[in-house]
């Protein structure tokens, strides 16, 4: 049965370079298009994404939103492109203070950023009003990359009751470790949206790390997916004792384990 999945990903090719992460991020969504659903894709705009070559454009009906993270005003803009030769669209969450004057995830000396933590929260809060304002209601939201980590909480927490995402599942899928110092000390208090309370974080350490914000996200999600042949395996045992169904590494042929997956759940 077709269905409508929402991928949100860290990275996607040809945007940002090659990696695991971004080159599922662009053969996911055109696998599932192949095999007829419908689909949405949203990845942060990195400043180092030239709009230009790109082709990207501001979207103004869905730009303009003022989200507050830790009771500061951020400008939400929307920005859109196609990727050539798919017919996949690809709508790019940005901020000037966020996302247009950085690199991504990592700065010019490869430090991880002080505030990766308030960026992954503004993402995933962009992200979500957006699929509100298209007034599109996603079967699946298909999380990849850290950057998403905190979607599956929110999902199940500050918008639960939200049309859009009231009968969602959400799929995480874990890759390598892709942050390596941990989020910003204010992490649990910027977290605060709604229902989604800092109190829900007391199981996990005060410094958030990979393996921390990894938890969340599972913690979370209707399924978890190892994306990549290395995800680190306590991860993926965690799920497992947590009674979460998990999809282990199903190399580069993927397509027909993920329609399973995504069946099952």
């Amino acid at each position: 049965m077709a269905k409508k999945i929402l991928f949100i990903n860290q990275e996607i090719t040809p945007y940002v370079p090659d990696s695991d992460l971004s080159l599922m991020g662009k053969a996911l969504p055109q696998a599932m298009l192949e095999n007829g659903h419908e689909i949405r894709t949203f990845m942060p705009k990195w400043g180092n994404i030239n709009e230009r070559r790109g082709q990207l454009h501001e979207v103004i009906r869905l730009s303009g939103m003022n989200l507050i993270i830790d009771d500061t005003d951020h400008p939400l803009i929307i920005k859109v492109a196609s990727i050539a030769q798919t017919r996949i669209q690809v709508y790019f969450i940005d901020n000037d203070d966020y996302f247009a004057k950085r690199q991504m995830t990592i700065d010019e000396n490869g430090v991880d950023y002080a505030d990766n933590g308030e960026r992954a929260i503004f993402f995933a809060r962009g992200v979500l009003e957006t699929v509100k304002k298209l007034r599109w209601v996603p079967d699946i939201i298909h999380v990849q990359g850290w950057m998403g980590a905190v979607i599956p909480l929110y999902i199940k927490t500050a918008y639960h009751d939200e049309p859009s995402f009231a009968s969602t599942k959400v799929v995480t899928s874990l890759f390598s470790k892709s942050l390596n110092s941990n989020l910003d000390d204010n992490f649990k208090k910027s977290i605060e949206f709604r229902d989604a309370k800092a109190s829900l974080l007391k199981k996990y350490n005060d410094q958030f790390d990979f393996e921390e914000l990894s938890k969340l996200a599972i913690d979370y999600s209707d399924g978890v997916i190892a994306g990549c042949n290395n995800v680190d395996k306590k991860l993926l045992k965690y799920a497992a004792d947590n009674n979460i169904p998990t999809l282990s590494y199903p190399g580069e042929d993927f397509q027909n384990a993920y329609e399973e997956f995504y069946d099952k759940i």
